[in-house]
């Protein structure tokens, strides 16, 4: 007599399998990126790699993550992936979670963090929703997710480690380099990690003389003008009884006082854009 369908089966293969371990980079090279701010980051990475911004940091505000990403996915609502990831995950690495970014059952609580404390693994990222979130926050553990709930997880797969994920709109394999804090989360291919590096330091060194002038309030917003120059945006201009439109490609009207207008050149050379702004 049959009692259970096929489908009722969890089959081995992709959406249920394990790797035990991946390439890695050095230790050394993963902390460098640490002197870095994460909007400067996004920035090099022309404004990609960024997770959602609904995935959020639900413990302390001075929580900050750098590490190589162990990656898991499961079943929203299950979390026996998510057990065995520290077994796998090494020191200092992030667990990145990915949920599907469902809002029902949590996919770990404050056994789970504790647990992975004594693992000396950096913290958890989640896409999707976590639990007991008091017992948490005493261990001053870094945790980062969509939202909290009481409602606990089950322990019945299926589920992935160590392949690649998609987490809060961003693939991340394993390997990739994950930073988070208060400004958000990104995520460094690892391919191009000593690349990254290298332009980072390039473009800390050139903004330092920038950054130093906006703060003392010495700045000019030319390059502005020069954009909106190249880009033949139009200004409305104001005459004592009506309104003109000069043509961007003609001249660029800057109003300042009551009356009085200041005609910006029409040559310039070439825009430059600052790289923090």
């Amino acid at each position: 007599m049959v009692t259970k369908p096929q489908s009722a089966y969890l089959h081995p293969g992709p959406g249920f399998r394990i790797r035990s371990d991946f390439p890695r980079l050095p230790v050394e090279l993963v902390k460098e990126f640490e002197k870095f701010e994460i909007p400067d980051i996004s920035d090099q990475l022309n404004r990609f790699s960024s997770l959602d911004p609904g995935i959020t940091c639900f413990t302390h505000g001075h929580h900050r993550l750098c590490g190589t990403v162990c990656t898991v996915r499961v079943f929203p609502g299950d979390n026996l992936m998510v057990h065995k990831s520290l077994d796998l995950a090494r020191p200092g690495e992030v667990v990145v979670i990915a949920a599907g970014g469902a809002l029902t059952n949590a996919v770990l609580g404050d056994l789970i963090c504790s647990k992975a404390k004594h693992r000396g693994i950096a913290g958890f990222v989640v896409d999707g929703l976590i639990r007991d979130l008091p017992g948490i926050l005493n261990l001053d553990f870094p945790v980062f997710a969509r939202g909290v709930t009481p409602i606990g997880p089950l322990q019945r797969g299926p589920g992935e480690i160590n392949f690649p994920i998609a987490c809060g709109g961003v693939v991340i394999n394993p390997g990739d380099i994950l930073m988070a804090d208060g400004t958000g989360i990104v995520v460094i291919p690892q391919d191009i990690a000593p690349e990254l590096l290298i332009r980072l330091r390039r473009d800390q060194e050139k903004n330092v003389e920038y950054i130093a002038s906006v703060q003392s309030g010495d700045f000019s917003n030319q390059w502005v003008d020069r954009i909106l120059l190249d880009l033949n945006c139009p200004t409305v201009a104001e005459d004592d009884d009506a309104e003109r439109l000069v043509s961007g490609d003609e001249k660029l009207v800057a109003h300042s006082g009551e009356e009085s207008a200041v005609e910006v050149p029409t040559t310039y050379a070439p825009a430059v854009t600052p790289g923090r702004q």
